[in-house]
């Protein structure tokens, strides 16, 4: 059996697949870290959502009492309630308190949720050409792969151009310049 002649080109065609491969590798890699990013940061989001719900909910507690403590207070006053209106004015001072902590806890995780909102959105933002530049380096090794096999030039060059795209795909990951 005589040996083939190993054209030259053909070891070109064998480091540009790796070369691929390395890329595809990564960008799966990378995806799919900020794939778990984003959906951790909706998960804790979430979280601060439902901390939100609950704040307001006893902050609306708090606020029906206050409610409830100010008309005690003005009934009190016209009847010139004397200890008992002292008692309901130090409670109504005292709800008011209650109030405006949960307002200002409220604010405070409505500022996390946001911020974890917008990581979320930054995660999905930045995984996403990961995905591209997977799919396009992988037609890329599955053209260069045929060409190999074929020996036939042109359909390394597709392969090329194919994995040209998903390396810009797979640079835009880490810029965003895109």
């Amino acid at each position: 059996m005589a040996e083939e002649k190993k054209e030259p080109w053909l070891n070109v065609l064998a480091l540009t697949t790796v070369i691929l491969a390395v890329a595809a590798t990564l960008s799966t890699f990378k995806g799919g870290g900020f794939s778990t990013r984003s959906v951790l940061r909706q998960s804790q989001a979430s979280d601060q959502w439902a901390f939100f719900q609950a704040k307001s909910i006893k902050g609306n507690l708090f606020e029906m009492e206050q409610a409830r403590l100010a008309r005690e207070v003005k009934v009190l006053e016209g009847e010139k309630g004397g200890t008992r209106l002292e008692e309901a004015r130090k409670a109504l001072e005292e709800t008011k308190a209650k109030v405006a902590k949960y307002e200002k806890e409220k604010a405070e995780i409505k500022e996390k949720a946001e911020t974890l909102e917008k990581e979320r959105d930054g995660a999905l933002r930045q995984g996403a050409p990961f995905g591209l530049a997977v799919i396009f380096l992988q037609i890329a090794i599955l053209l260069s792969s045929i060409a190999a096999l074929l020996k036939k030039k042109p359909i390394y060059f597709a392969g090329l151009a194919v994995g040209a795209v998903g390396l810009l795909y797979f640079t835009n990951g880490f810029f965003l310049f895109f």
